[in-house]
């Protein structure tokens, strides 16, 4: 053996199968049941007394092989418990204590036993015992001074604060110290132990929660006196004050709270004038949100304007070319100029306003992209369109516009790549200007250096709206000597054409756009030509198309648009209607329509399915008679119908052996009738009593049993799709 898997011969499948059920049922019958205690009827107290004993022998038995463990004395000290023998309960705590005593667990079961059985003073003593013994257990001491409070008896849970408060416990402790002091109104205790807490923990939150207390219990004084002494605990430091953030935020909000508003802008100020800005961004905001609230316009501004520069230069001091931050800051510095104006400023103002503007988007053209690429200057060339909008939208200085469009013309590597919206932008404000000959030089300046598709629609935009309609087709032989292969275009300079009437112009654009060797979307074209021509109202020009068009694709999209255009009506031929136009003085007469020939759609419908037979095209040979059963249904009679779900192929398995692996595999397999006919003569009755016994079945309802021969096919999808699990079963598809 080499250690590999041994090859498998036989893979058919076993003689008799086990499910997954059957696994599950057979393990769930053979689990053994699991052991129960019986029950137990103590009848008197004999039988009592000796139950009593062997459970105690059995815990002792217990506790003696593991004597570490207190789960094991929890449960003998509750059963006897349980059993009213508190004497014998306590004797087993007493012994557990004297295993483990700085077991949590076992102080606070001992403790729940005595208060359950309503032995307060037991309790208390435990408790003391216990807070004596670990006197950093919170949940001790906090046991503790629930049971004292829920006596009432406040002095003896102040004491026991008090013996709990020298071993400087966490925050917690001290707050719920100042909170019994507040629930039986001895505000002055709690500001009492506010003190000693600051004096164990002077941080600052314990500062402001001080303030705040002082504040809620109306003395004000007192508040002030407390952040104070905060601040003057602190003192100037940089470090230091900016430890104190949260005391500085306090106070001036409480100052503000009432109505001080000078004072805590004194605060605000002396705060943020020792602390960098990078590092007071909460105090900052703080007093941007106190000045919008109360302070006036000017100082709201600057307050705003300044955090909102500072954090713009911050980024742009990390990266210089980070166009999205330049943007934004541009835009700031346009929202203050328009503000400004808007509030009436004085001319200086609005200067220096104006100023600020065109130094932040001279900084920010400055930062030219690096390399050759042009994904890189996609961002950047809006800052130069930002910045000539601005200067001939706000300030009116369109010399200084018509300047910068020129110099960002000048930055960009035409050579390499260019940017077509600069180009329009540009000769769009010339014409805002009445400078028409200048745009025209713009766009065919951009053309000759650097051609491009967005170029040439931009300029034959804008001739058409100018109704310049033979520099438009000038434009349209230019852009179609830079891209013949362009579908669209071609297109468009005929749709150009139509609407001028000029048919003539329009049938040639077409004949020679189809005639271009390298098209992109040919399809395109030949289909905007038949409309154009069926348009017309010339059915055999169309016709003549379709032919034309077959013989270079014989796609079967094309086949089954032919067939169709020859049932459909379209209209007159145009110099037919400009007659009956004449002749007939109501506008609102319907259009007459020429009726299509379903005789001749059935003749395309029979050439293409020759062709496609020909050809070896069964899936296009199944879609194609899809379209022409419904064809039938809304234009033929039923046997014309019948004749088309005749020619409807059967699905089928084929079974061939694999030359690969030598096993017999199945493939599903399309059998079309006329073709059985052709090559197999003798199964070809076979076929057709499959089709009658399958319309059979259709006819006599869903309760008929199910096919085992052939299936036969509706759909392209289900030629492939069909999971059945016999041999030949039926598709779903059948019509």
């Amino acid at each position: 053996m080499d250690g590999r898997a041994p090859r498998i011969k036989n893979r058919a499948p076993a003689a008799i199968q086990i499910t997954a059920e059957q696994l599950l049922r057979e393990a769930q019958e053979r689990q053994e049941s699991a052991f129960r205690a019986p029950k137990q009827r103590v009848e008197d107290f004999e039988e009592l007394h000796e139950y009593r004993g062997r459970k105690r022998k059995e815990f002792e038995e217990r506790i003696r092989r593991t004597r570490g463990s207190i789960k094991e004395w929890l449960q003998y000290a509750n059963w006897e418990a349980s059993q009213n023998e508190f004497a014998r309960s306590r004797s087993v705590y007493e012994r557990a204590l004297d295993v483990d005593p700085r077991s949590i667990q076992l102080w606070l079961s001992y403790t729940e036993m005595e208060l359950k059985n309503r032995n307060v003073q037991h309790s208390r003593n435990l408790f003391d015992r216990a807070v004596t013994l670990l006197p950093r257990v919170d949940q001790l001491w906090y046991k503790y001074v629930y049971l004292e409070e829920l006596l009432q008896n406040v002095p003896g849970a102040r004491q026991v604060f008090e013996r709990w408060m020298k071993w400087e416990p966490d925050d917690k402790a001290w707050q719920a110290y100042i909170k019994m002091e507040e629930r039986y109104g001895e505000l002055d205790r709690a500001s009492t132990i506010y003190e000693r807490w600051i004096a164990v923990r002077p941080e600052p939150r314990v500062w402001v929660k001080w303030g705040k207390f002082e504040e809620e219990r109306q003395r004000l004084d007192k508040a002030r006196e407390v952040f104070q002494t905060a601040l003057d605990f602190y003192g100037d430091d940089e470090e230091q004050v900016e430890k104190a953030q949260a005391v500085f935020s306090a106070f001036a909000k409480m100052e503000t709270r009432l109505k001080e508003y000078e004072r805590a802008r004194v605060i605000y100020k002396f705060a943020l004038a020792r602390i960098p800005r990078s590092k007071s961004a909460g105090l900052y905001a703080s007093y941007t949100k106190f000045e919008k609230q109360h302070g006036t316009r000017t100082t709201l501004e600057s307050t705003v304007l300044g955090k909102r520069r500072i954090q713009y230069e911050e980024e742009l001091s990390f990266d210089g070319r980070n166009y999205d931050v330049w943007f934004d800051y541009a835009r700031l510095e346009e929202v203050a100029f328009r503000d400004l104006r808007s509030e009436g400023a004085t001319a200086e103002e609005e200067e220096i306003a104006m100023g600020r503007v065109r130094e932040v988007y001279e900084r920010a053209v400055a930062q030219v992209p690096p390399g050759g690429e042009k994904r890189h200057w996609r961002r950047y060339i809006y800052l130069w369109l930002d910045y000539a909008l601005f200067e001939e939208i706000e300030t009116k200085d369109y010399a200084r516009a018509r300047q910068i469009y020129q110099t960002a013309i000048t930055l960009v590597p035409h050579k390499v790549f260019t940017f077509a919206k600069l180009w329009i932008m540009f000769a769009k404000f010339e014409i805002r200007r009445l400078d028409l000959p200048a745009a025209r030089k713009i766009l065919g300046t951009a053309i000759g250096m650097c051609p491009k598709e967005k170029l040439f629609k931009g300029y034959i935009e804008l001739e058409t709206d100018l109704r310049e309609f033979d520099r438009v087709r000038k434009l349209y032989e230019k852009y179609l000597e830079f891209d013949p292969a362009n579908s669209s275009a071609w297109i468009r300079y005929a749709e150009i054409e139509s609407q001028l009437e000029d048919f003539a112009r329009t049938r040639a654009i077409f004949e020679l756009g189809i005639s271009q060797s390298p098209l992109s979307m040919p399809e395109l074209l030949w289909k905007a030509y038949i409309d154009f021509e069926i348009e017309e109202g010339e059915r055999e020009t169309a016709r003549s198309l379709y032919e034309r068009l077959i013989s270079l694709s014989g796609h079967v999209k094309v086949w089954i648009s032919y067939a169709l255009f020859e049932a459909e009506s379209i209209a007159l031929p145009r110099a037919m209607r400009e007659e009956e136009e004449e002749e007939e003085e109501d506008e609102e007469a319907e259009q007459k329509m020429v009726p299509g020939d379903p005789d001749r759609a059935r003749q395309v419908f029979d050439r293409a399915y020759k062709e496609m037979k020909s050809k070896g095209l069964k899936d296009e040979r199944v879609a194609l008679l899809e379209v022409w059963k419904t064809f039938e249904e809304s234009h033929g009679t039923t046997n014309d119908v019948a004749k088309v779900q005749g020619m409807m192929p059967i699905v089928s398995k084929k079974r061939h052996v694999d030359q690969e692996t030598g096993q017999m595999v199945e493939d599903w397999e399309l059998v079309f009738a006329d073709d059985e006919r052709e090559n197999n003569p003798t199964s070809f009755k076979f076929l057709q009593m499959a089709h009658a016994w399958k319309s059979n079945q259709n006819k006599g309802g869903n309760d008929a049993p199910k096919p085992i021969s052939l299936a036969p096919a509706s759909s392209a999808s289900n030629l492939k799709d069909d999971d059945a699990a016999s041999d030949m079963d039926s598709s779903d598809g059948e019509h």
